[in-house]
């Protein structure tokens, strides 16, 4: 009987637990009842509906980012008359543009001196002063080669002045003069030069360049030069036969450019925080916002072959076009280069520190190696001590605060380039590195593999 009683308390503990089971199971299978502790500690999933929104989002703000590229760079060109010229400035150091601005000046003042009527009147007036018929019939015969020598003459003296660091001034001057008659024609100024001319053309204008050249002409003695008329001439830029269309894009432009960059970055910020799965929507905005840099790239790569074929090369040679665009638009390539690259690498880190299997067994491949590392530095007496434990404790804050450091860096940085976001990751990807080499796990973290790692957050 001795022998007989703790199994017949088992057989009565266990009947208990088995009705207690019972129990509960009908309390959670009961509708109206009250949840399982399992149920109260599991997360409400949010409906198919959330992931609707948050594609709309992300979508939405992918289309955006070209636009506010766009917008961005033109408010601040063609509304800022320093940064314009900043833009324009260089390419008074251009052989090809001072080459082409030669030729306009000198085509130019041909146009409006009749230098060979000059020179006709001068011999004329020589041959007055009574000269014999063979006399006479010699200075009819230099009359060509007369006009031709004074050609060269001016042309010559040009050429030295656009070569010249004078030239740098009188370009910078003549490009503050287009802007601002550039404004007024987009501001529908009744004023505007290019409004009482009609031709619709935006581009530098030449009258500060050919009154310098005047000036020099006449410091080398070439009295010609006096009659040289005020010059109202553009290098065309840009030509347009829709200037209401244009005056209404610029409006758009001034009005969208300041925030317009700020709506995409808060729609993607929504889109991520919306989503069922946050860490796969941030790599996915990521790899959107890239794809949308590289539509903007080849954008302005059609852009370019269009305007060559609406500029005649009778106005402005293809070479020069292909120069003012690439001149005009290289910030803005910059920025979609930078905004692709970004893109990219915004998607790489969201993917290797999300909730995925490869990246998951890649981190505990590193966490081992990390692991390993400091057991060996500690078995030879190195320890970071206290400050180690403490950065562990701390890890989830410090990755948080670095992680805001580089989008700072990121956000901050104007102009933005290819090198700036490369170098800031790196330093974000180092400090991290440095971080997991000082933390030291404390003593409850470290009691071995009966410890279950914490779960993971997206």
């Amino acid at each position: 009987m001795i022998e007989d009683q703790p199994d017949g308390d088992l057989r009565e503990r266990l009947a208990r637990l088995e009705a207690e089971n019972a129990a509960l199971r009908a309390r959670v299978q009961t509708p109206g009842s009250a949840a399982s502790p399992t149920e109260v500690v599991q997360p409400r999933r949010r409906g198919p509906w959330w992931t609707v929104l948050a594609t709309v989002l992300i979508v939405l703000a992918c289309l955006l980012a070209p636009f506010a590229v766009i917008t961005g760079w033109a408010k601040s060109t063609l509304t800022d008359t320093d940064t314009f010229v900043a833009t324009y400035a260089p390419l008074a150091h251009n052989p090809e543009v001072q080459g082409f601005v030669v030729d306009q000046v000198t085509t130019t003042i041909n146009d409006n001196v009749d230098l060979e009527q000059l020179t006709s009147d001068l011999i004329d007036g020589v041959k007055s002063l009574g000269t014999g018929p063979r006399a006479s019939a010699a200075l009819d015969a230099l009359k060509g080669p007369a006009t031709q020598g004074l050609q060269t003459v001016i042309r010559n003296v040009v050429t030295a002045f656009v070569g010249s660091d004078a030239f740098v001034q009188t370009w910078d001057r003549a490009l503050r003069l287009s802007h601002a008659q550039l404004v007024a024609t987009m501001s529908n100024d009744p004023n505007a030069l290019l409004t009482a001319q009609g031709n619709w053309t935006i581009g530098v204008q030449l009258g500060p360049i050919v009154e310098d050249v005047k000036a020099a002409l006449l410091a080398r003695g070439i009295s010609v030069a006096s009659r040289i008329p005020a010059i109202d001439k553009t290098i065309p830029i840009a030509q347009s036969d829709q200037l209401p269309t244009v005056q209404a894009g610029y409006k758009a432009i001034v009005a969208l450019g300041s925030w317009l960059v700020w709506l995409v970055v808060l729609l993607l910020a929504a889109g991520v925080l919306v989503a069922r799965r946050r860490s796969l929507a941030l790599v996915w905005s990521a790899v959107g916002l890239g794809l949308s840099m590289l539509l903007l790239l080849v954008g302005l790569r059609v852009a370019r072959a269009v305007l060559l074929t609406s500029v005649p090369p009778a106005i402005v040679p293809a070479n020069i076009t292909t120069l003012l665009y690439d001149t005009v638009t290289a910030a803005m390539k910059d920025t979609a280069v930078a905004g692709l690259v970004l893109g990219l690498a915004v998607a790489l880190v969201a993917w290797f520190a999300g909730p995925f299997g490869t990246p998951r067994r890649l981190r505990g491949v590193y966490a081992d190696g990390i692991a390993s590392l400091r057991t060996n530095v500690e078995g030879h007496g190195v320890t970071t001590g206290r400050v180690g434990e403490w950065v562990f404790a701390q890890r989830r804050v410090l990755h948080v605060i670095i992680a805001l450091a580089g989008a700072a860096a990121i956000i901050l940085l104007r102009p933005l380039s290819v090198a700036d976001i490369v170098w800031t990751l790196a330093i974000v990807v180092l400090a991290l590195i440095v971080m997991s080499l000082i933390e030291r796990p404390g003593p409850v973290a470290a009691q071995g593999p009966g410890m279950k790692p914490a779960p993971v957050q997206t």
